[in-house]
């Protein structure tokens, strides 16, 4: 491995080139396992020897799981905490705690309240870090989501997706994809759950086409793929206000109607169901998110293997 490590951070850090070989190498991945046991090791073993560090400060189901899968899937093997579980949750400098890592394991993933924190910890770290989630973006479910644009639309460029609903971190990263990859993003949201400002001029910026507008018919209608995420994000205190906030946002079956006649739903998971997405579209035919969800561990695995050199 280089003296400067391969760091996961932000989809607008990367080259379009590094995340189109990592999207392509998901797509072969997944398909050379078709069939085979879960807990198989893929031929190449591009993790074999290495060892991940996972760092947890907010709960997780998909991220958890599928990085764990993943590191298994590619040989190598995983060592799960959560800050509270480290001196890193009793004060330690987040710099002191990544030189220790960076001595005992091969990458960290490390899951952050604080996107700062993230950051530090890839400037102290001299092992790969990656991004399972901060409050300010979320790379590798944007990957998992256009693994799975792709396989049920093919290739995302040129295309629109739409975003319905708070301009979280999600949406951050859609944002930052939209420029990378060359697809429409359309965002409509309440004016005061707008995205980061800094992402959206970044976007100009870079020419990416990204609109934004209060209203969601005119972000779905035409749009390849609508998708949404909870209204009520994990820290969030404003509960009541944001419920009603986004009432008139919520993604049913007149929405998704709107959209082109082949245009599929994602969601990232968890959902609310009943607020942000009606029973009638989670469940329904257009409805990819099982395949989403999968998909974080084929994407996380090629994310891995850029990391450790091997795409």
């Amino acid at each position: 491995m280089t003296s400067s490590p391969r760091h996961f951070l932000d989809l607008w850090r990367m080259e379009s080139a590094d995340l189109r070989a990592i999207l392509d190498d998901a797509k072969a991945r997944k398909a050379a396992r078709s069939g085979w046991p879960k807990g198989k090791v893929d031929a190449d073993a591009p993790a074999r020897d290495r060892v991940l560090a996972m760092i947890f400060e907010k709960h997780s189901t998909r991220t958890r799981f599928s990085f764990d899968a993943a590191m298994r899937q590619l040989g190598g093997d995983v060592i799960i905490s959560t800050s509270a579980d480290m001196q890193l949750g009793r004060g330690e400098p987040i710099e002191d705690t990544a030189k220790v890592l960076s001595r005992m394991v091969d990458a960290v993933m490390l899951r952050a309240k604080v996107h700062e924190d993230l950051e530090r910890l890839a400037l102290a770290s001299s092992v790969p870090v990656i991004n399972g989630l901060t409050d300010k973006s979320h790379p590798c479910q944007i990957l998992a989501d256009l693994l799975t644009f792709e396989e049920h639309l093919g290739p995302v460029k040129g295309r629109t997706l739409a975003w319905v609903g708070d301009g979280n971190n999600v949406c951050s990263s859609f944002i930052h994809a939209a420029g990378k990859f060359g697809f429409k993003l359309n965002i409509a949201c309440p004016t005061i759950y707008h995205p980061d400002l800094t992402d959206l001029a970044r976007a100009s910026e870079m020419q990416a086409n990204v609109v934004m507008t209060d209203d969601p018919k005119a972000a779905v209608r035409g749009a390849d793929c609508v998708i949404t995420d909870t209204w009520v994000s994990m820290g969030d205190t404003d509960h009541e206000a944001r419920i009603s906030a986004f009432e008139p946002y919520q993604v049913d079956d007149g929405l998704m109607d709107l959209a082109a006649q082949d245009a599929i739903f994602l969601h990232c998971l968890p959902a609310h169901r009943g607020e942000e997405v009606t029973d009638a579209v989670m469940d329904g035919t257009r409805s990819k998110i099982w395949d989403e969800a999968e998909n974080r561990l084929h994407a996380q695995k090629s994310i891995l293997a850029w990391c450790f050199e091997a795409i």
